[in-house]
């Protein structure tokens, strides 16, 4: 998101006291230089903050579990837009450096699987030079260039003897105008021509319309040279493929229905070889097939999905394909919630996935008979706006997982997860936010008026507050509605505090990381009884005496922008409202 989105409401306010007149309460800093004593007092968040926001994403560990690659990002403030490099960090948290320049947008390190090679994509030098694959040779430092793409490639993918590169790439399908027009002559000055739309998903919020064409697979010598097209037809093979164990075929998810458009989560795995590029479906049902990964012995694909109960929501699930005989068992289905990004252990009994339980991302291991046990928490730090869920990891064979970890006083940094012990190997903002007041962030728990269920939140109390003061409110809704917020940074958040209010955030019914029965609350009542949980928040926040009932506010993007109008519609207890971005008109 370009940081010129960013968007700080103006409810401004006018503080009360109960015991002191000063807006906030300065936290003070004794540093002695020589016999001198200075007083320092930490700011609270300022919006240009923002800009000077690092943050971590894409760890990826090495096969030897003693160095993480992994994407830094940052702000570009003169440019308004994001930026990013490759870094490396050893696992005992030293030798912290740069691994690319970072003049160009870098992404996806990828190491190879003896760890003697790093891939990435980045910008190639040069005016007009588009994303393409660079690797370089670890023990030497040596960087080369592998493609000379025309358009930018996705989901790469080393194949397990190290002698091959799948990646995705769009390939533009050839025009078929309606009609024969007449050459324009030279130097004429015709309108522009129409623009025919033939697929029904055509245009993305925040990327317009798509261009013209399909994603499809290719093949690369992992030395360079030309890559090789494997897929073709009116289907996107946009989904990051795994190789079987001899590096002859690929395993990849992909909707090729004939009907895709209006089958949308109806994916399916196939078999595509490498020498023929002969495509083989393996499973057939209603519903997501996706995120395939090939056990060590190669006999046995992890995959995600559910069977399509055609509800609002449904949980993602594991499930293990036998290769031999076609059949599939689903692994977690005592688990309820959802399971992310598999990984299989080097002896083939577990897998490493990623899981979010009650607003906070985890690390869990489940056995071949569906045995769930969580590993690490706090995982995410990704959606630096509002305290969303995002977060990556990676596992490698021994179990070793690296991870972006998230609090709500620092955005994502490295961790990883060893032995059985987590180890923070990064501390991206320590130069800034050691020098700023953040707003204390605090757990809520209370019973919705409706039903009596429990609802969790979170309160966020402006720096330097006094409890014997009251403040204003701002309630901040999450969207989706199949999402949820959690215990993460958040800058917008933050900026609220900062301003002198009091922040609520809650995980109201229809909320992710409850299981499936609490968000399907919402199935075929959205809005509905949700607001009782949002209105039993307030109802709770106020019973603690520092909030003045008479300047409350109330805003929400998305999902939550709906449930903004929907709660102006409904009382007046609210001084104002900013329904952002929502969908009204049902």
């Amino acid at each position: 998101m370009a940081m010129a989105q960013f968007r700080v409401w103006s409810f401004v306010p006018r503080s009360s006291s109960r015991s002191s007149p000063s807006r906030f309460l300065p936290v003070f800093f004794l540093m002695v230089f020589g016999g001198v004593t200075a007083v320092v007092t930490a700011e609270p968040f300022q919006p240009m903050d923002v800009f000077q926001l690092e943050w971590a994403s894409d760890p990826q560990v090495s096969p030897d579990g003693k160095q993480v690659a992994y994407v830094r990002n940052w702000m570009d403030v003169m440019g308004d837009r994001r930026r990013s490099a490759i870094w490396m960090v050893e696992a005992d948290g030293s030798k912290h450096r740069p691994v690319t320049s970072g003049e160009g947008n870098e992404s996806s390190p990828r190491w190879s699987p003896d760890g003697s090679r790093l891939l990435w994509v980045a910008t190639a030098p040069g005016e007009g030079g588009g994303a393409q694959v660079f690797v370089q040779w670890r023990d030497t430092g040596e960087t080369g260039q592998l493609t000379r793409l025309t358009e930018g490639p996705g989901n790469l993918s080393w194949s397990p003897d190290g002698k091959h590169i799948a990646f995705s790439m769009r390939v533009p399908d050839p025009p078929e105008p309606m009609a024969e027009m007449p050459p324009k002559p030279e130097g004429a000055e015709w309108a522009p021509p129409p623009k025919v739309i033939e697929r029904m998903i055509y245009r993305v919020d925040g990327a317009g319309y798509w261009p013209d064409g399909h994603w499809q697979l290719f093949v690369l010598p992992a030395d360079g040279g030309t890559p090789r097209q494997l897929t073709e037809g009116p289907w996107d093979m946009d989904s990051t493929p795994a190789w079987t164990a001899d590096s002859r075929a690929l395993i990849v998810s992909a909707n090729r229905h004939e009907d895709a458009d209006y089958r949308p989560v109806d994916t399916e795995l196939f078999r595509i070889d490498i020498a023929g590029g002969e495509l083989t479906q393996l499973t057939d049902r209603r519903g997501p097939d996706g995120s395939p990964v090939v056990s060590p012995d190669g006999k046995t694909v992890a995959y995600l999905g559910f069977d399509d109960q055609k509800l609002a929501y449904q949980v993602s699930r594991l499930y293990l394909l036998d290769l031999e005989s076609g059949a599939s068992t689903l692994v977690t289905g005592d688990y309820d919630r959802d399971v992310a990004s598999p990984v299989w252990s080097s002896d083939g009994t577990s897998l490493i996935f990623g899981t979010v339980d009650q607003g906070n991302g985890k690390i869990g291991r489940v056995s071949r008979q569906g045995r769930v046990e969580i590993l690490a928490g706090d995982v995410g730090g990704l959606s630096l706006g509002r305290p969303y869920g995002a977060g990556d990891f990676s596992a490698n064979a021994a179990g070793t997982v690296a991870f972006t970890l998230s609090r709500p006083d620092h955005p994502a940094d490295v961790a990883i997860l060893q032995g059985g012990q987590v180890r923070r190997l990064t501390d991206l903002n320590r130069d800034l936010l050691s020098h700023r007041e953040l707003g204390q962030v605090e757990e809520i728990r209370y019973p919705s008026s409706h039903d009596g269920r429990e609802i969790q939140g979170w309160i966020v109390k402006p720096p330097g507050f006094d409890p014997e003061r009251t403040y204003p409110l701002i309630m901040e809704i999450h969207g989706g509605p199949f999402a949820n917020y959690g215990d993460r940074f958040a800058a917008e958040i933050q900026l609220f505090a900062a301003a002198g209010y009091v922040v609520l955030y809650t995980n109201p019914r229809g909320s992710t990381s409850y299981g499936a029965e609490f968000a399907n609350l919402i199935h075929h009542a959205y809005p509905g009884h949700d607001y009782d949980d949002l209105m039993s928040g307030i109802d709770a926040v106020l019973e603690r005496g520092y909030v003045d009932p008479e300047r409350l506010f109330v805003t929400g993007g998305s999902g939550g922008g709906v449930l903004t109008a929907w709660v102006v519609g409904k009382t007046d207890r609210f001084a104002a409202a900013v329904s952002a971005k929502p969908v009204i008109n049902w």
